[in-house]
């Protein structure tokens, strides 16, 4: 696979996760304190892919990297806020788990791209 076809891939893998961030955070429960994490959630869960698309439209390798690490940046903070909702019991687990691995492999792909640059 050349880098072009990861790219294109990666780029599509991200935006089906943030749909299905999306998708996950719309389930949670209506309540105040829930409403403050479905906003970081989607926050950061849609960054991911929005940063990385703009990295592989970079302008320099600096541009690159600099995008690079946010979204890396992102993918763990989605994964915090992953981790705290299962903390809190707020969705059944098969549905939780299958985002936290997506996310637990995305952070393994980013940082080894990062660790590249």
């Amino acid at each position: 696979m050349t880098n072009k076809e990861f790219a294109k891939q990666l780029e599509k893998r991200t935006i089906r996760f943030a749909i299905d961030v999306i998708n996950l955070s719309s389930s949670l429960p209506n309540t105040t304190e829930s409403l403050v994490l479905r906003n970081q959630l989607t926050k950061s869960g849609t960054s991911v892919g929005a940063n990385y698309k703009e990295a592989n439209r970079s302008r320099s390798p600096k541009d690159f990297k600099n995008k690079i690490k946010i979204s890396l940046g992102e993918i763990s903070e989605t994964d915090f806020w992953l981790e705290i909702i299962e903390e809190l019991n707020w969705l059944e687990l098969p549905k939780l788990n299958k985002l936290r691995t997506e996310a637990k492999e995305l952070l393994a792909i980013f940082t080894s791209i990062a660790s590249k640059l």
